[in-house]
């Protein structure tokens, strides 16, 4: 398109609305029109987030009529739909979902969704008109495991993953105060999160005979952002065959990398980036996996699907710096 792309957020006071409005404000190709928040509308931006004075002097709005060519969703679960259903865009008017509204194939207004992880599907994303983008533990677990989906190589996969803080969101709970999580982790949800639902669904569209389970549990850490996650199953490849059929996989996709090293989460943490490092032992395939759950979990991917949208490279405005010490 000519000209830069009009963008809007929603529900700009959060986490992944500091880091998406944070990741438009240094776009080369996007002017930011407005960002909305409900609870802290006609104050300043820099009100909640004060890392950006002297980079913006947006206010926050309470409305969203505004004319945009994007408008990202950055509402608590289950609040999208809502929103998409009382508020009237034009058509030509594009959507990008940060929540879990939309992930498993539900529509609202006449606006139907595509799934937004790029390495699964990047062409159709180019396609589309609204994104559901993924959920955080569904990114990082999908990119350790897409590659033998492809092949049809999956099997029964035992999944551990952690996280930081920041993964339950800007909301006070009691597992989140400093108090609780400092020198301390613990599990939840065990076996049941709810992103094992996209997960599953990926999978088989590549692995249409896959019927086994992803058995995840995740973990909460003592740190505030990124994701790592181990996934285990058995599997008939030798460690140089299957670091083949990964980096063959991820040789077009400019933000998982498949290395022979160790990984460290700090090596992702501020970046867009998944780092993958397999290991064989005995008839087991160990497959690490890492992410920073704010960026490729959540705003930096939905960048990433607004560039795929508008025709741009889709890196644009997510070289970052990770936070290595």
């Amino acid at each position: 398109m000519k000209g830069k792309i009009k963008a809007g957020i929603i529900g700009g006071a959060g986490y992944t609305g500091g880091e998406t409005l944070r990741l438009l404000l240094n776009h080369p190709n996007v002017e930011l029109i407005f960002i909305q928040s409900r609870s802290h509308a006609g104050k300043p931006v820099t009100s909640t987030h004060p890392d950006l004075i002297g980079e913006t002097e947006l206010v926050y709005s309470a409305g969203s009529n505004q004319a945009v060519d994007v408008l990202f969703l950055c509402l608590s679960h289950g609040e999208s739909k809502i929103f998409i259903v009382e508020n009237k865009f034009p058509d030509n008017t594009r959507i990008i979902d940060l929540g879990n509204d939309f992930r498993l194939g539900d529509s609202a207004a006449g606006r139907e969704f595509v799934y937004g992880l790029p390495e699964f599907q990047r062409e159709k994303i180019k396609l589309a008109k609204n994104i559901a983008n993924p959920g955080c533990f569904a990114t990082c677990i999908q990119l350790g495991l897409l590659p033998l989906a492809k092949a049809g190589l999956l099997k029964e996969v035992h999944t551990t993953g952690i996280t930081g803080s920041t993964g339950a969101g800007q909301k006070l709970q009691d597992t989140t105060h400093f108090s609780w999580r400092v020198n301390n982790i613990s599990a939840y949800k065990t076996l049941t999160h709810q992103h094992l639902g996209e997960i599953n669904q990926t999978l088989k569209a590549l692995q249409s005979n896959f019927s086994e389970e992803v058995n995840f549990i995740p973990w909460r850490g003592d740190f505030t952002r990124g994701i790592f996650v181990t996934s285990v199953l058995e599997s008939a490849l030798s460690l140089s065959e299957a670091n083949t059929l990964y980096k063959e996989y991820y040789a077009s996709h400019p933000f998982t990398h498949v290395i022979d090293e160790m990984i460290d989460l700090k090596q992702v943490v501020n970046t867009n980036k998944c780092l993958v490092q397999l290991e064989k032992v005995g008839k087991k395939l160990v497959i690490h996996s890492i992410t920073d759950n704010l960026l490729k979990g959540a705003s930096g991917q939905a960048i990433q699907n607004m560039n795929l949208m508008f025709g741009l490279d889709e890196s644009v405005g997510l070289k970052l710096k990770s936070t290595v010490f």
